[in-house]
């Protein structure tokens, strides 16, 4: 039996089968007499009638190879019995009432035949692949009377069903037993159908399962747009077709696209060895158009996802938080850096990406971190690129903040959001290390900067040296401004957003070192000098272990919620926050 038996084309027609009649119903029409026509008609009668399929009702379907394979063998004679009939009964008498009842009789037989073909088929499916029918083929009767032989060698009365293991035998052996046994039995239908000229049926039914193998393939590679089959017959190359899909190439698509070019330039050695010979040259340009064209596909969404990165015009979280076009790109590049390999080689063998100039933005300094090593690859700069463009749109949506502290919060937020994306996945292998250092500092640098907008209006309210002697009048007004300053800032503040631990501890650490190293002093010196004072608790309102508690709570809430409103791209499979 040969691979193209079962071939993966569900238009590809079963092999050539021999037809030649079994050892125990072999015979020439010619030297039959028409009682011998009508004996074995009589004696083919009760076999296909006890398992013709209108017959059983209601009852549960059952095969005819499970229990005893000797009984498809009498089934196989009994259609032979009937063709042979058949042919005696057209050569002498067309007309006869008897070929009208055989035909009938043949037509009961085949129909069961037909079941059975699909029942074995679909429940084999898995494992009747090309590959495993490659691997087993030089094991595999190639005709007819072999199955036959088949029957008589390796099935007595006492044989287990084929789909029982060996008792204390090896499961992958059972299993490879049960898909050979599998294999012979859909050889014995095939070429009994096509021996009673039902051949076309036989096909029918393959081509039938052979399709739904393919269509549930294709939507497992998420191409859910249904191809007709005038269409499928039009595709010499399904790959080279997908990558000229114009519905294909949007950035949601893109892991469909490099699935397809990851399996056609992983099968590529094997299509050389296969194809090596000189007769087919166009098969193996063909295997590698499909490369090519997938990879152009791929470096055209890549191309997609950056304008649309542009073009993003959602508002920036009132809270200063990591914005869902952050998370999204990111997650993104995360899954774009799981193929590496296939990725790098897409990049590096498309033109130079043209950049599209950026506006001047905070990150403008970093735009030569990569493109100044010597080491860096074409994908490193490709994916460094499409960061810096997420980059000068964050920095646009932190203009919209009306709030001049908040926009560096944002932008370390997200910058640290980033970094941590890059440091934790293969960005930090194709990126670099020294990207990634350039890019800690920055989120110091955005941190310090939303100290000092943020905090040093009220160390204002302050003198310089708490220590030094001042007017009682003075004090209060340093006191006064301090509550005032404080309430505002805090009001402001209180519902804004630091996600990470680690670095919401240390702003507030930082923060609250700042204003209770100087408030403390103050506090401590003047507190009891006005403790007398009727009106103290008017300037006075926070002590230090107020201001503490406050500090302690800031940051936390809703620390980074992703918007489930977010609309760009439309969708995209299997990327979370």
């Amino acid at each position: 039996m040969k691979d193209s038996t079962l071939s993966c084309n569900p238009s590809s027609p079963l092999p050539s089968i021999s037809t030649s009649s079994p050892p125990c119903a072999a015979g020439q029409e010619a030297g039959l007499s028409e009682t011998m026509i009508e004996e074995s008609i009589s004696r083919a009668e009760p076999i296909i009638r006890k398992w013709d399929l209108d017959m059983g009702g209601l009852q549960k379907f059952s095969t005819l190879f499970v229990d005893d394979r000797r009984e498809a063998k009498s089934y196989f004679e009994a259609a032979i019995s009937l063709q042979q009939a058949i042919t005696y009964y057209l050569k002498e008498n067309a007309n006869s009432k008897e070929l009208i009842r055989v035909r009938k009789l043949m037509r009961v037989a085949m129909k069961r035949l037909e079941k059975e073909f699909h029942t074995i088929l679909s429940a084999n499916r898995r494992n009747l692949d090309s590959g495993s029918v490659s691997s087993r083929s030089s094991r595999t009767r190639s005709s007819f009377s072999e199955f036959f032989e088949f029957s008589e060698e390796e099935v007595n009365p006492t044989t287990p069903p084929r789909t029982s293991p060996t008792p204390g035998g090896n499961a992958k052996l059972d299993a490879e037993r049960a898909t050979e046994m599998a294999m012979a039995d859909l050889m014995g239908i095939a070429d009994c159908m096509i021996a009673c000229g039902y051949g076309r049926e036989c096909i029918r039914v393959y081509k039938s399962i052979r399709k739904s193998m393919v269509n549930e393939s294709l939507y497992h590679l998420g191409v859910n747009e249904r191809l007709s089959h005038p269409q499928m017959k039009k595709m010499e190359c399904f790959p080279e077709n997908v990558a000229k899909c114009k519905k294909l190439l949007s950035p949601e698509k893109m892991f469909i696209a490099l699935d397809i070019y990851e399996a056609v330039a992983d099968l590529s050695p094997e299509i050389e060895s296969l194809f090596a010979s000189k007769f087919f040259t166009a098969v193996r340009a063909q295997a590698n158009a499909a490369r090519v064209k997938t990879g152009e596909a791929v470096r055209t969404i890549l191309g997609q996802f950056e304008a649309a990165i542009q073009k993003d015009s959602s508002k920036s979280p009132v809270a200063g938080g990591v914005h869902p076009l952050t998370r999204y790109v990111m997650n993104y590049l995360v899954f774009l850096s799981d193929y590496s390999v296939h990725i790098s080689t897409i990049v590096a063998d498309g033109p130079a990406n043209p950049q599209t100039p950026l506006p001047e933005t905070e990150f403008s300094s970093l735009t030569t971190v990569v493109e100044e090593d010597p080491s860096a690859t074409p994908i490193s700069r490709r994916l460094a690129w499409l960061i810096l463009v997420l980059f000068s749109n964050l920095d646009g949506k932190a203009a919209q903040y009306n709030n001049a502290a908040l926009p560096y919060l944002f932008l370390a937020n997200n910058l640290n959001y980033v970094v941590y994306k890059v440091q934790n996945s293969n960005l930090g292998l194709l990126i670099g290390s020294n990207w990634i250092r350039k890019h800690e500092a920055k989120v110091k640098q955005y941190l310090a900067k939303y100290e000092k907008l943020g905090w040093s209006k009220i160390l204002s309210s302050l003198p310089e040296n708490p220590t030094e002697e001042i007017s009682p009048k003075e004090v209060k007004e340093c006191f006064k401004k301090f509550n005032s300053y404080f309430q505002e800032a805090y009001k402001q503040q209180c519902s804004w957003v630091i996600p990470d631990p680690k670095i919401r501890e240390s702003v507030k650490l930082s923060v609250s070192k700042k204003i209770l190293s100087s408030y403390l002093v103050f506090y401590h010196k003047h507190r009891g000098k006005h403790a007398k004072d009727c009106t103290v608790e008017s300037f006075i309102k926070y002590a230090p272990e107020d201001l503490e508690k406050y500090f302690s709570h800031m940051f936390s809430q809703a620390a980074g919620v992703v918007d489930s409103n977010y609309k760009f791209p439309k969708k995209l499979v299997n990327i979370h926050c």
